[in-house]
Protein backbone atom coordinates (compact mmCIF):
# COMPACT_ATOMS: atom_id res chain seq x y z
CA UNK A 1 0.00 0.00 0.00
CA UNK A 2 1.47 3.34 -1.03
CA UNK A 3 1.47 6.17 1.45
CA UNK A 4 0.75 9.64 0.17
CA UNK A 5 2.97 12.40 1.40
CA UNK A 6 1.28 15.57 2.56
CA UNK A 7 1.51 18.34 0.03
CA UNK A 8 4.10 20.99 0.82
CA UNK A 9 2.93 24.51 1.54
CA UNK A 10 3.23 26.93 -1.35
CA UNK A 11 6.70 28.31 -1.89
CA UNK A 12 7.17 32.03 -1.43
CA UNK A 13 7.84 34.15 -4.48
CA UNK A 14 10.59 36.73 -4.06
CA UNK A 15 9.56 40.01 -5.65
CA UNK A 16 11.08 43.49 -5.77
CA UNK A 17 9.87 45.74 -2.95
CA UNK A 18 6.92 47.93 -3.94
CA UNK A 19 9.02 51.02 -3.17
CA UNK A 20 12.45 50.71 -1.57
CA UNK A 21 12.75 52.25 1.89
CA UNK A 22 15.96 53.77 3.21
CA UNK A 23 16.37 52.52 6.76
CA UNK A 24 16.89 54.84 9.71
CA UNK A 25 20.35 54.06 11.04
CA UNK A 26 21.34 53.83 14.70
CA UNK A 27 23.84 56.35 15.97
CA UNK A 28 26.90 55.30 17.93
CA UNK A 29 27.25 57.02 21.27
CA UNK A 30 30.03 56.96 23.88
CA UNK A 31 27.63 56.61 26.81
CA UNK A 32 24.04 55.59 27.26
CA UNK A 33 21.66 58.55 27.41
CA UNK A 34 19.38 59.03 30.42
CA UNK A 35 16.58 56.46 30.31
CA UNK A 36 13.83 59.08 30.45
CA UNK A 37 11.79 58.69 27.25
CA UNK A 38 14.30 56.35 25.58
CA UNK A 39 13.76 52.79 24.43
CA UNK A 40 16.91 50.66 24.39
CA UNK A 41 17.48 47.64 22.14
CA UNK A 42 20.54 45.41 21.75
CA UNK A 43 22.65 45.89 18.62
CA UNK A 44 22.59 42.75 16.48
CA UNK A 45 25.67 41.64 14.54
CA UNK A 46 24.00 40.90 11.23
CA UNK A 47 22.71 42.39 7.98
CA UNK A 48 20.13 45.15 8.22
CA UNK A 49 17.06 44.14 6.26
CA UNK A 50 13.60 45.45 5.53
CA UNK A 51 10.99 42.79 4.81
CA UNK A 52 8.03 43.64 2.57
CA UNK A 53 4.96 41.39 2.42
CA UNK A 54 3.11 42.95 -0.55
CA UNK A 55 0.67 40.19 -1.54
CA UNK A 56 -0.29 36.58 -0.91
CA UNK A 57 2.74 34.33 -1.33
CA UNK A 58 5.07 37.27 -2.05
CA UNK A 59 8.06 38.50 -0.07
CA UNK A 60 10.83 41.02 -0.65
CA UNK A 61 13.90 41.37 1.56
CA UNK A 62 15.85 44.58 1.00
CA UNK A 63 19.33 45.41 2.31
CA UNK A 64 20.23 48.73 3.93
CA UNK A 65 21.71 49.83 0.61
CA UNK A 66 18.40 49.05 -1.18
CA UNK A 67 19.54 45.79 -2.80
CA UNK A 68 17.55 42.53 -2.76
CA UNK A 69 18.71 39.88 -0.27
CA UNK A 70 16.12 37.17 -1.03
CA UNK A 71 18.32 34.95 -3.17
CA UNK A 72 20.88 34.58 -0.38
CA UNK A 73 18.37 33.57 2.32
CA UNK A 74 15.77 31.31 0.67
CA UNK A 75 14.96 29.66 4.00
CA UNK A 76 13.63 33.00 5.26
CA UNK A 77 11.28 33.56 2.31
CA UNK A 78 8.84 30.73 3.10
CA UNK A 79 9.03 31.30 6.87
CA UNK A 80 8.33 35.02 6.56
CA UNK A 81 5.44 34.47 4.12
CA UNK A 82 3.97 31.97 6.59
CA UNK A 83 4.44 34.14 9.69
CA UNK A 84 3.79 37.70 8.46
CA UNK A 85 0.44 38.99 7.18
CA UNK A 86 0.04 40.68 3.81
CA UNK A 87 0.57 44.44 3.90
CA UNK A 88 3.31 44.63 6.52
CA UNK A 89 6.78 46.11 6.21
CA UNK A 90 9.15 45.09 9.01
CA UNK A 91 12.61 46.48 9.74
CA UNK A 92 15.17 44.23 11.37
CA UNK A 93 18.37 42.26 11.10
CA UNK A 94 19.29 38.97 9.45
CA UNK A 95 21.58 36.95 11.72
CA UNK A 96 23.24 33.55 11.82
CA UNK A 97 23.72 31.87 15.18
CA UNK A 98 26.75 29.62 15.57
CA UNK A 99 28.07 27.49 18.42
CA UNK A 100 29.34 30.57 20.28
CA UNK A 101 26.57 33.07 19.55
CA UNK A 102 26.06 35.34 16.56
CA UNK A 103 28.41 34.40 13.74
CA UNK A 104 28.96 37.33 11.37
CA UNK A 105 31.62 35.42 9.38
CA UNK A 106 29.13 32.63 8.62
CA UNK A 107 26.56 35.28 7.70
CA UNK A 108 28.96 36.93 5.24
CA UNK A 109 29.63 33.56 3.59
CA UNK A 110 25.93 33.40 2.75
CA UNK A 111 26.45 36.12 0.11
CA UNK A 112 27.61 33.69 -2.56
CA UNK A 113 26.99 33.96 -6.32
CA UNK A 114 26.34 30.24 -6.91
CA UNK A 115 22.75 29.13 -6.31
CA UNK A 116 23.91 25.62 -5.36
CA UNK A 117 26.21 27.04 -2.66
CA UNK A 118 23.42 29.33 -1.39
CA UNK A 119 21.09 26.31 -1.09
CA UNK A 120 23.75 24.29 0.75
CA UNK A 121 24.53 27.12 3.19
CA UNK A 122 20.81 27.70 3.84
CA UNK A 123 20.76 24.21 5.35
CA UNK A 124 24.19 24.29 7.03
CA UNK A 125 23.99 27.80 8.52
CA UNK A 126 20.33 28.86 8.47
CA UNK A 127 19.55 32.51 9.04
CA UNK A 128 17.02 34.15 11.35
CA UNK A 129 15.29 37.51 11.16
CA UNK A 130 15.17 39.69 14.28
CA UNK A 131 12.46 42.36 13.93
CA UNK A 132 12.77 45.72 15.66
CA UNK A 133 10.37 48.10 13.90
CA UNK A 134 7.04 47.95 12.08
CA UNK A 135 6.97 50.38 9.16
CA UNK A 136 3.60 49.42 7.64
CA UNK A 137 0.59 47.40 8.67
CA UNK A 138 -2.35 46.35 6.45
CA UNK A 139 -0.74 48.37 3.65
CA UNK A 140 -0.75 51.60 5.68
CA UNK A 141 2.52 53.36 6.49
CA UNK A 142 3.34 53.74 10.17
CA UNK A 143 6.56 55.68 9.55
CA UNK A 144 5.13 58.97 10.82
CA UNK A 145 3.76 57.36 13.99
CA UNK A 146 5.73 57.67 17.25
CA UNK A 147 8.18 54.86 17.83
CA UNK A 148 6.37 53.63 20.97
CA UNK A 149 3.17 53.12 18.90
CA UNK A 150 5.07 51.21 16.21
CA UNK A 151 6.73 49.07 18.90
CA UNK A 152 3.36 48.23 20.48
CA UNK A 153 1.98 47.25 17.06
CA UNK A 154 5.08 45.13 16.35
CA UNK A 155 4.75 43.36 19.71
CA UNK A 156 1.10 42.58 18.94
CA UNK A 157 1.99 41.37 15.44
CA UNK A 158 4.78 39.09 16.68
CA UNK A 159 3.18 37.91 19.92
CA UNK A 160 3.27 34.33 18.64
CA UNK A 161 6.46 34.59 16.58
CA UNK A 162 8.55 31.47 16.29
CA UNK A 163 11.91 30.73 14.70
CA UNK A 164 13.35 31.88 12.43
CA UNK A 165 11.39 35.09 13.18
CA UNK A 166 12.15 36.88 16.44
CA UNK A 167 11.17 40.12 18.15
CA UNK A 168 14.16 42.01 19.55
CA UNK A 169 14.00 42.69 23.26
CA UNK A 170 13.53 46.31 24.29
CA UNK A 171 13.60 48.15 27.60
CA UNK A 172 13.25 51.63 29.00
CA UNK A 173 15.36 50.56 32.00
CA UNK A 174 18.84 52.09 31.77
CA UNK A 175 20.32 49.40 34.05
CA UNK A 176 19.11 46.63 31.73
CA UNK A 177 20.54 48.51 28.72
CA UNK A 178 23.88 48.89 30.52
CA UNK A 179 23.90 45.14 31.22
CA UNK A 180 23.24 44.42 27.53
CA UNK A 181 26.12 46.69 26.65
CA UNK A 182 28.45 44.76 28.98
CA UNK A 183 27.19 41.29 27.98
CA UNK A 184 26.99 41.75 24.24
CA UNK A 185 30.06 43.96 23.95
CA UNK A 186 28.43 46.21 21.36
CA UNK A 187 26.61 49.51 21.81
CA UNK A 188 22.89 49.47 22.37
CA UNK A 189 20.92 51.48 19.85
CA UNK A 190 18.38 53.99 21.07
CA UNK A 191 15.16 55.43 19.77
CA UNK A 192 13.07 58.24 21.16
CA UNK A 193 9.62 57.15 22.21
Amino acid sequence: MATRRPRAAPVATAVPPPAPIEPMLAKLVDALPPADGVLFEPKWDGFRAIVFRPAAGEIAIQSRDLRPLDRYFPELDDALVERLPVGVVVDGEIVVVGAHGLDFDALQQRLHPAASRVAKLAVQTPASFVAFDLLAERGTSLVDRPQHERRAALEALLADARPPLYLTPATSDGDVAARWLREFGVPASTASS
